[in-house]
């Protein structure tokens, strides 16, 4: 049985896709903030996890020892209302707050993860980054922390694909799209047509994952499957 560990399991994005590999016959360690009730699957365990806490993070990996993990979600994200985030507004804490769990996170999760993930003969590993890092497709300007949390990761995930490509672990970045989650504080998002809800973009998500291969690693995926720029 393949082992996937997922991060922000709790809800959106990560919930929907921990049921996802649960049907598919993974056993899924379920990462949260929050005590995570909603997964009943036998083959599913819980943790209460704070990614902006190494010490949290070090916690987890301790209890997972030296079990193979052959997939590693970093999904877990925040995102600052934009009144809170725009060239006027945002500020240390804002800025602090959003990379702690956008960008040092998946980091660090990998860090401590790393040893599980080179026992496994094909691991890999996605980062749920947004459109909105991307430099070259920047023409609306504002969400400041968030923008730059992503592009953040997106250079933090390109780096890790080129240092693990030797060992044969595959790294992608992720771009989910529009979807009907709680990030967007304010649902404004919600409204528009191209909004989907998280099963659609987590399945959508992992059809891109499944399909890349290690010439892939190390590049940044819209949830259709067209690759973005950086």
């Amino acid at each position: 049985m393949p082992t996937a560990v997922i991060t922000g399991a709790g809800s959106g994005i990560g919930h929907a896709w921990a049921e996802i590999l649960i049907a598919e016959g993974y056993e899924v360690h379920a990462l949260d903030i929050k005590p995570t009730t909603s997964l009943t699957s036998r083959s599913c365990k819980t943790h209460t996890i704070d990614i902006r806490d190494p010490s949290s993070i070090a916690s987890v990996a301790q209890t997972l020892k030296d079990q193979p993990i052959d997939l590693l979600l970093n999904v877990a994200g925040v995102m600052a209302p934009h009144t809170s985030d725009s060239l006027t507004t945002t500020s240390k804490e804002t800025l602090t707050t959003t990379f702690e769990t956008n960008t040092f996170g998946p980091l660090f999760m990998v860090q401590a993860l790393l040893p599980n993930l080179l026992a496994s003969k094909a691991a890999k590993i996605g980062i749920v980054s947004s459109r909105v890092g991307s430099i070259g497709d920047n023409t609306s300007g504002g969400s400041y922390a968030y923008r730059a949390s992503k592009a953040a990761v997106n250079s933090i995930g390109r780096s890790m694909a080129m240092d693990l490509k030797d060992q044969g672990i595959v790294v992608a970045l992720l771009h989910p799209g529009f979807v009907k989650t709680g990030l967007d504080v304010t649902k404004e998002s919600h409204q528009r047509e191209d909004a989907v809800e998280a099963e659609e973009a987590a399945r959508k998500l992992w059809k891109v994952l499944k399909e890349k291969r290690i010439e892939d690693t190390g590049r940044f995926w819209h949830r259709e499957g067209m690759e973005l720029p950086w």
